[in-house]
């Protein structure tokens, strides 16, 4: 990325690299610490460290492609865009809050969809926090609309099974498999998340009548999961041994498997939204979105 440079305030926008992890991280957590706190809701991250080390992994990845802002030299805020498939994930987007409200963040995010557009990703996605509402209407004059209202779901580890529906750990022979299911039900695949999430041990498979009908990378915050159907989708939460940081994000417009989770002890924790701009596919089956879509 060319530096820019953007009148007005010396703000300047540059590549990220993993000498930013510490100083991104603390803003990140900071952040979005402060908005959460304000609407009485848990902050995302429990402390700067486990931030940062997110946000290191992400600058490391040569299939995130990040951007820093920074304001006469200091680092105000960062940006990501996730790479791996055919439609981009956005996000953690993060502003420094003592520099908020001056234009930083519609900055980053202009800065993303001109890399979409350079990598002619069919579309891109990202998830607001819900009652983030300047966030939201920053969103919705950037071009992105609402597709989902999801609910934040966490609590205890099940420990339940659904009837024929048999969860195993996923290996790399299970991906066109696992690809198949995810095309069905949004109409394209995001194998390069699903690879990752087998090479760290976190993503599961569910076979039923003898074939994979859905999986998941991990059930949290940061996996998604899909389905043929809303029963796939209980025997994977049935089966996870933890909901993953603050917990999984669950379309509330599936009562069925809302209810479910109810039902079984889980609580919701925070309201969210899906939103995308692009290419976007009604889906069919049943899922869970990650925090970046």
């Amino acid at each position: 990325m060319t530096e820019v440079y953007r009148m007005g305030m010396n703000l300047k926008l540059r590549p990220g690299t993993p000498d930013d992890a510490q100083a991104c991280g603390t803003i990140c957590y900071q952040a979005f610490k402060n908005i959460s706190e304000a609407h009485n809701f848990p902050p995302d991250f429990p402390s700067p460290d486990v931030a940062a080390g997110l946000l290191t992994w992400m600058l490391a990845h040569p299939k995130f492609y990040s951007v820093v802002a920074e304001i006469d030299g200091r680092v105000v805020g960062s940006n990501f865009l996730d790479e791996r498939n055919v439609i981009a994930g956005v996000g953690p987007i993060t502003v420094d809050p003592t520099r908020q409200n001056r234009a930083v963040g519609r900055q980053l995010m202009e800065a993303v969809h001109e890399r979409a557009a350079a990598k002619n990703c069919a579309g891109v996605r990202l998830i607001q926090a819900g009652f983030h509402t300047r966030s939201l209407s920053l969103y919705a004059k950037l071009g992105y609309d609402v597709r989902e209202h999801l609910a934040c779901m966490q609590g205890k580890p099940l420990n339940l099974s659904v009837e024929g529906h048999a969860v195993r750990p996923a290996t790399t022979s299970d991906v066109e498999s696992c690809n198949r299911v995810c095309r069905y039900v949004h109409g394209h695949d995001r194998e390069g998340e699903l690879r990752d999430a087998i090479a760290k041990g976190s993503a599961t498979v569910v076979e039923h009548d003898g074939r994979i009908t859905g999986y998941a990378t991990i059930i949290g915050f940061f996996g998604h999961a899909v389905g043929e159907s809303s029963e796939d989708l209980k025997a994977l939460i049935g089966a996870a041994k933890e909901f993953a940081g603050p917990g999984f994000l669950l379309p509330i417009r599936n009562g069925e498997l809302f209810r479910w989770c109810l039902a079984n002890g889980l609580r919701i924790t925070q309201p969210m939204t899906l939103m995308t701009k692009g290419l976007y596919n009604e889906p069919a089956g049943a899922f869970l979105p990650s925090i970046l879509y």
